[in-house]
């Protein structure tokens, strides 16, 4: 069951300040409520207990919803054996108020009126709540000074307002419901007929999975070295410029295959992120970049490269040491800020959890974050791209391709995510085994050096894209290559093809 989020419960008023409420409409409201169960319908799945000002009140509304959720009728007969020992109730005539209340049946005209603005009235006490809170915060220097930590607190709970203060959940007709299939459906016929969500930057990857698709989570893992912070920056990179070309063909962004997008680098600052970019733009490798080893035509290119990206609709946030509530209150700004459509995050296992609970373990910790990024993925409806390590199981198998089971320390990453990739290179791990290099007499040595030195030859730059979990369709394995240069996946060439000869 879903927790309730408490945000209007009453609070002391201010000095020389009233708090909003309008005791006059609660009362209306449980009169009408009483009179015609038949109006709960229209007000439970908005209203709730704790909007009311009056306490009395909210519980005299629990407890019409109990007795109306089992079909039973609730009036002031069925509802006075709940309160003759409230002690609330008795100050205010004992249960003989309940009567009081269904006194005027004009009430129920005007019953869906008195429970929005009881409603409003409870948004608005949740907000004064929420500045005094952040008031008292700043005055208070008796602990550790840390604004920065009490704005996004202050944030985290204006957004719960701000949520609670949305539509109230419903059910959708079919119609409604099949509106936004029909449009990822004409997208996908418009890009050629493989593409309905947002661009991966790879063909192959595309044709498997359509795109990243709105309120995905999807898991990118892999070992260290396999390149899931190359393939996650070449994501996020890819979505970033195909919108900016949409947006130069005067393409609708809710047409694009594109869409500015956010990457949080919990273990790379921004500059080595860059430099990643700029070197797989530019051709030359980060090490060159760093070192400057480059050429004046190669410095040339670089300006060039660097030219090209300054309008580049991506963000990157490097902050360390981030929490799942943090993460969220940051990238609920950027959507807000900068209407932001991806959100990678480098790499799942350096998120910290709530710890609320001091002897929680790390295996409910990296639960609550998994699930807190699917949460995120809806609140915001976009794609949410999480790296994650494997665990070191993998090494022990003759066959190091990775499995579901060797998410690291929780089946619930597995459970929350929409899609899960894996990242296999073959040869890294052959370059791992290299055998020395043999004297030429050495016969028998020589021959396992050529036969490594085959097999490494034939592996050399290919990568393996693994599709282990894919709820839109079905799983496999996309072959692309990797240039570790340039830190680049790109298509790979079909060694099958040949083209056709004309005499």
């Amino acid at each position: 069951m879903a927790e309730i989020v408490r945000i209007a419960e009453p609070v002391e008023p201010a000095p020389n300040s009233t708090l909003p409420q309008n005791v006059e409409a609660e009362a209306a409201l449980l009169g009408a409520l009483m009179i015609d169960n038949r109006l709960v319908e229209d007000v439970q799945l908005k209203l709730k207990s704790h909007h009311f000002f009056e306490p009395l009140h909210g519980r005299i509304y629990d407890a019409i919803l109990r007795l109306t959720d089992s079909n039973r009728v609730a009036n002031p007969v069925t509802l006075k054996p709940l309160f003759e020992t409230d002690e609330a109730i008795k100050e205010v005539g004992g249960p003989a108020y309940l009567a009081q209340l269904t006194g005027s049946g004009a009430a129920v005209i005007g019953a869906r009126d008195f429970a929005t603005q009881i409603y409003d009235l409870a948004l608005l006490r949740a907000l004064i709540g929420v500045g005094r809170d952040l008031v008292e915060g700043a005055l208070d220097t008796s602990e550790d000074v840390a604004p920065l930590a009490q704005i996004e607190r202050a944030e985290t709970e204006l957004y719960k307002v701000a949520e609670e203060g949305g539509a109230e959940g419903k059910a959708k007709s079919f119609a409604e419901a099949t509106k936004d299939a029909l449009q990822q459906a004409e997208k996908a016929l418009n890009s050629g007929g493989h593409l309905s969500g947002f661009t991966t930057g790879l063909e192959a990857l595309n044709s498997k999975l359509g795109g990243l698709h709105k309120s995905d989570l999807i898991i990118v893992a892999g070992r260290p070295g396999m390149g899931k912070s190359a393939l996650g920056t070449n994501m996020a990179f890819a979505v970033a410029r195909r919108f900016l070309r949409d947006s130069a063909d005067g393409i609708e962004a809710s047409k694009s295959a594109g869409a500015p997008a956010v990457l949080f680098s919990l273990e790379m600052s921004a500059d080595q992120l860059a430099t990643r970019i700029l070197s797989e733009q530019s051709g030359i490798t980060s090490e060159n970049l760093r070192t400057g080893k480059i050429s004046q035509q190669e410095f040339r290119e670089l300006a060039r490269a660097a030219a090209e990206l300054e309008s580049l609709p991506l963000y990157i946030d490097d902050t360390p040491g981030l929490t799942i509530a943090a993460l969220r209150t940051r990238a609920r700004r950027l959507k807000r800020q900068k209407n932001i459509g991806l959100v990678v995050v480098d790499y799942l296992q350096l998120l910290q959890g709530s710890g609320r609970n001091g002897a929680e373990n790390r295996v409910q910790e990296i639960s609550e974050i998994s699930r807190g990024l699917k949460q995120l993925a809806k609140e915001i409806d976009v794609p949410v791209i999480a790296l994650s390590q494997l665990s070191r199981q993998v090494e022990q198998r003759e066959d190091k391709r990775p499995q579901l089971s060797d998410l690291r320390e929780s089946g619930s990453i597995e459970q929350d995510a929409d899609i899960v990739i894996f990242i296999y290179r073959e040869d890294y791990y052959l370059k791992a085994v290299e055998p020395d290099m043999p004297s030429p007499n050495e016969t028998d040595k020589l021959a396992k050096y050529e036969e490594w030195n085959a097999k490494f030859a034939a592996a050399a730059g290919k990568a393996e894209v693994i599709v282990a979990k894919q709820r839109h369709g079905s799983t496999g394995i996309v072959r692309v290559r990797f240039d570790g240069r340039t830190t680049k996946f790109s298509d790979a060439v079909d060694e099958g093809y040949m083209p056709e000869l004309r005499s």
